[in-house]
């Protein structure tokens, strides 16, 4: 405990000292402060970095101005996205083919730290930050993806919020939308003198409501609340401060309240109504609260040495109050036979004049309180041997998290459309267990220059316990008097190695390696993590207002993992890990842009763009699984919830007061159990094309009119086929509102 104080008041000492020592030369200076880095690493130099890195700014995110992470995401290759309730409440993101359900296979951070509510005891991120107050983003892909961890196999995304601005400034966006849609961003702050320090606070909030564009039967709001709030303030060392440096506090909440279920429709009921939901949903609903504390210590000890500290703790808690079973049958296996469970059927459908048994409909309080907190360092130094320039990069973390799990169910009667409650199960006698994990994560990584040669030769150490309590249903209390444990603990070692050459100005080949991995779960005692070798490799040309990159990859995996969650549903006990032995998955990614305005001469800028994805897979081995998106699996077999092809399209036109943009998204049909060839009707996600459109106009020097119409031609699409039945995308919804700034 000393240590981790010493580690926290340090920096402050520092800052107090290095204040004094300075006094009359801070006098005289002009305001420059540290800027705020990331633990691991920034978003500069992409050029010349090995691996594929896309970096979207502030600019990039205000075009769409979406507050749906899973369209802002759209616009970068090898992101395999998997949308579920049309707003992007609880993303499902995978990068090359890694697999998506809840976002669990990549490395997820704000700010530079974990923000899933327990990466490694339980990384389903039921909670991702609300992209409408998000600044900016970088996504990593390939060689570069060990710098994060503890899942290196598909890479990492770093979600960059509003900074702490230079000079004093304010500025809000109000929107309008259909079915009562409500959205509020809005931050004030800046940085001034407070001595011999200076001084920044940041204020910021993000709001968003609707009523939802589903329709239950009976009536009710199917849509969300969302409160999000930001305060950050900083301390800052004066220009010819002998050590330059920064202390910032960020402290984060928001809460939610959103009408979401899992239960979807019939494939026939959605044909004729896909907006449509079932009146034993009515009582479904998510809350939960999330609180961030975050303190970043930076200091530029010498030009060529910089070093950072990094403190977190996020506690994250939820209860996804929703339908699980009807008369004691899974809701899947009702929707896909309803004919032959006809008498569950009709307590979904719950019409007027029905009137069901007592008991019949099982609503589980999901109930989980997550805790994470960790501190992390890095030390970087340049240097040269000859005429080779290093960049040299050691970072530590210790980390530790812990989900707990204390849930019952409510029983209730479906009654002339409403649903009377009948009885209440006691807490915990549903699931009653606590998962933590443990680590500690060592990375050290050199950044190589040589003329035209640019190289990267890194490793990461996981070292890694898990473990499981299980109180049984029978034990509320947590007596312990069935309490049963299971351990995981390992250490795993990954290298990378990527390289860039420069062969003109213009043009660069690159290429790398590196071992993938993610952990087993604490409940898999007999579970080996999952490992990979992955491999990439393509070329970078850029000329003026031009440019394209084509980057394609290939994974091998020696042991692909599958993780049972609720929203995968197959029956499965939640947490349960299963194997899916050797598997391949390869394919392409092409990013191009041009400005059209430098061919047609325009007096305005006309940016097109195309992103495209290519996503092939294939299981090795044939096995039996209890994981349902897998089932029983052949050689061959390709996985699931993969498109083969994804393109963004984007067309825009910029000037000075006015600008706008169309953006074509297209995502290929998709299967959603393993197989191979043509897919079944009852295993597919058709394909779909969806257009949006952006416009603004600036009235007055500090006025914007904004407006926006998402999927402007109504595109009906299946948006999730699990855990149980079809539910829709986002269809067209307007907005209109207005951009302050002072």
């Amino acid at each position: 405990m000393l240590r981790k104080l010493a580690l926290f008041t340090a920096p402050i000492a520092l800052l107090s000292a290095n204040a004094h020592a300075d006094e009359e030369s801070l006098e005289l200076a002009a305001m420059d402060s540290v800027d705020q880095v990331t633990v691991f690493g920034s978003a500069g130099g992409l050029s010349e970095v090995p691996g594929a890195i896309t970096y979207l700014d502030a600019d990039d995110i205000a075009k769409q101005s979406y507050t749906d992470i899973l369209r802002t995401l759209r616009r970068v290759p090898g992101v395999n996205i998997q949308e579920e309730d049309g707003y992007g409440l609880r993303p499902n993101i995978g990068l090359r083919g890694s697999g998506s359900d809840r976002s669990a296979r990549i490395t997820i951070m704000e700010d530079g730290v974990p923000i899933s509510p327990a990466p490694y005891a339980g990384p389903a991120a039921y909670y991702f930050p609300y992209a409408g107050r998000i600044n900016s983003v970088e996504i990593t892909k390939g060689t570069g993806a060990i710098k994060y961890g503890p899942r290196t196999t598909g890479g990492a995304i770093n979600l960059f919020s509003t900074p702490i601005p230079e000079d004093w400034s304010a500025a809000a966006q109000f929107l309008l939308g259909s079915n009562d849609g409500r959205r509020l961003h809005a931050y004030a702050g800046g940085r001034g003198d407070l001595g011999a320090l200076d001084g920044g606070i940041l204020i910021e909030t993000f709001q968003q409501s609707t009523d939802g564009f589903k329709k239950i039967d009976a009536g009710g709001d199917t849509g969300f609340d969302v409160s999000d709030y930001v305060i950050k303030a900083g301390l800052y060392t004066k220009d010819g401060a002998a050590i330059p440096q920064s202390l910032e506090f960020k402290y984060q909440r928001s809460d939610e309240t959103s009408d979401e279920t899992y239960l979807g429709l019939t494939r026939s009921d959605f044909s004729q109504q896909p907006d449509r939901r079932y009146n034993a949903s009515q009582e479904d609903q998510f809350n939960s609260d999330h609180e961030t504390f975050q303190i970043t210590y930076n200091a530029e000890i010498t030009s060529d040495l910089n070093f950072n500290v990094n403190a977190y703790r996020t506690e994250f808690a939820r209860d996804w109050f929703k339908l699980e079973k009807v008369l004691g049958t899974s809701l899947s296996t009702v929707l896909n036979d309803p004919t032959t469970y006809s008498t569950e059927f009709a307590n979904l459908v719950a019409e007027p004049g029905f009137v069901g048994t007592a008991d019949a409909l099982e609503i589980r309080h999901n109930a989980r309180e997550y805790v994470a907190k960790g501190i992390q360092g890095t030390l970087s130094y340049q240097t040269r041997t000859g005429a080779i320039a290093h960049n040299l990069e050691a970072s530590l973390r210790w980390h530790e998290d812990e989900v707990d799990r204390f849930q019952n169910f409510e029983y209730f009667q479906a009654n002339d459309s409403d649903l009377l409650r009948t009885s209440v199960g006691a807490p915990g006698t549903d699931s009653n267990r606590i998962e933590t994990g443990e680590a500690l994560s060592i990375f050290v990584q050199d950044n190589i220059d040589w003329g035209r040669l640019h190289a990267t030769l890194g490793v990461r150490i996981e070292d890694i316990e898990l473990k499981r309590f299980d109180y049984g249903k029978a034990d509320p209390n947590r007596t312990g008097a069935s309490l049963s444990t299971r351990e995981n603990s390992l250490t795993a070692v990954t290298p990378a190695f990527g390289i860039v050459y420069d062969v003109t100005d213009q043009f660069s080949v690159l290429g790398g390696v590196y071992r993938g991995f993610a952990p087993p779960s604490p409940g898999n005692s007999n579970s080996s993590e999952e490992e990979s070798t992955n491999w990439e490799g393509g070329f970078r040309w850029a000329n003026n207002a031009a440019s394209i990159e084509a980057i394609g990859f290939f994974n091998d995996y020696q042991n692909l993992l599958g993780t049972c969650t609720a929203s995968t549903g197959g029956g499965c006990v939640i947490g349960d890990q299963f194997g899916g032995g050797e598997v391949d998955v390869y394919g392409l990614e092409l990013v191009t842009a041009v400005d059209a305005a430098q061919w047609l001469e325009t007096p305005f800028s006309l940016p097109l763009s195309a992103t495209y994805t290519l996503t092939q897979s294939e299981f090795k081995t044939s096995f039996s699984s209890g994981y349902g998106p897998w089932g029983n699996v052949n050689i061959g077999d390709e996985l699931p919830f993969v498109a083969d092809h994804q393109l963004l399209l984007t067309a825009g036109i910029e000037d000075t007061r006015w600008g706008g943009e169309v953006a074509m998204f297209y995502q290929s049909e998709r299967r959603t159990s393993a197989g191979q060839g043509a897919i079944a009707l009852a295993d597919s996600l058709d394909a779909h094309t969806v257009f949006d459109v952006s416009a603004y106009i600036q009235v007055m020097e500090n006025v914007k009119i904004r407006g926006k119409v998402e999927n402007i031609f109504d595109e009906e699409y299946i948006a999730s086929h699990q855990p149980a039945g079809l539910r829709p995308g986002l269809p067209r919804t307007f907005w209109i509102g207005v951009d302050l700034s002072l």
